[in-house]
């Protein structure tokens, strides 16, 4: 098997940190990258590794890019603070070929402790495990929701992954609900995007259809339908604040049909 180093990102994540780091006590080294956190979360680190770094905020891409420079094996596991490295997953990359330049893992996603089965929902596959040497993370322009660059098509998937418990209650969802949205206004405003009609109405309805009725996300029952409606309005949200950010930062909107 090879070496792997484990790279995770943190900002008050006391009540999530040590089931994650758990989770991957298997690799070889556990790296956290800590933002400056005001509750335990370092604390609890140091627990589990030697190295928790601080550095202050900047966007998810360069924190984890941070952690990655420091890594020193051959291998990357980027996992965040909020999702748990299965069992399942970890007897399969103890059998690994590693023959690869990068693996897609399937992510288990949890809603108010529902693990949401369709809707798109799983297998939800992400590259989270690549060699140091191919890949980083892409954070030009994109504030949330960064990806994996790897610079070859070396790519394959493993059966098993990660589980992702990203919203234990309401309050949680909105807490984060408000910042991402903020955020992803703010990598559409630098890119040049423009706020339109479209993405305010036509677009969060395209997103809502598509994935409660056909991707049978009704079948989640009561928790896929308030998922799926709260992922809409999370379209209607970011939206709204594109708007704003053209009307405070540059004095203007304009509105593309």
């Amino acid at each position: 098997m090879e070496k792997i180093s484990a790279i995770v990102i943190t900002r008050n994540e006391e009540l999530n940190i040590e089931a994650c780091l758990r989770s991957v006590s298997f690799a070889d080294e556990i790296l956290v990258v800590d933002a400056m956190s005001a509750d335990k979360t370092a604390e609890i680190a140091k627990r589990f590794t030697k190295k928790v770094f601080f550095r202050k905020w900047d966007n998810f891409a360069a924190q984890k890019n941070f952690g990655i420079a420091r890594a020193r094996n051959r291998w990357i596991l980027s996992i965040d603070a909020d999702e748990r490295a299965s069992f399942s997953f970890r007897q399969e990359i103890s059998r690994l070929k590693f023959d690869k330049d990068g693996y897609l893992l399937p992510i288990k996603n949890y809603f108010l402790g529902r693990w949401l089965k369709r809707g798109g929902q799983f297998p939800d596959y992400h590259l989270r495990l690549f060699k140091k040497s191919q890949g980083s993370f892409m954070s030009k322009g994109k504030q949330v929701h960064e990806g994996v660059f790897l610079k070859t098509k070396s790519i394959s998937k493993t059966f098993y992954g990660l589980d992702h418990y990203s919203y234990k209650n309401i309050y949680s969802y909105f807490k984060k609900f408000n910042n991402y949205t903020y955020l992803e206004a703010q990598g559409r405003y630098e890119r040049g995007e423009k706020a339109s009609y479209y993405g305010l109405l036509l677009r969060p309805l395209h997103r809502f259809l598509k994935s409660y009725i056909f991707k049978l996300g009704l079948l989640d029952g009561i928790h896929g339908l308030v998922f799926h409606v709260f992922s809409a309005f999370y379209y209607f949200a970011s939206e709204l604040k594109l708007f704003e950010f053209y009307k405070f930062k540059a004095g203007e909107l304009k509105w593309r049909n």
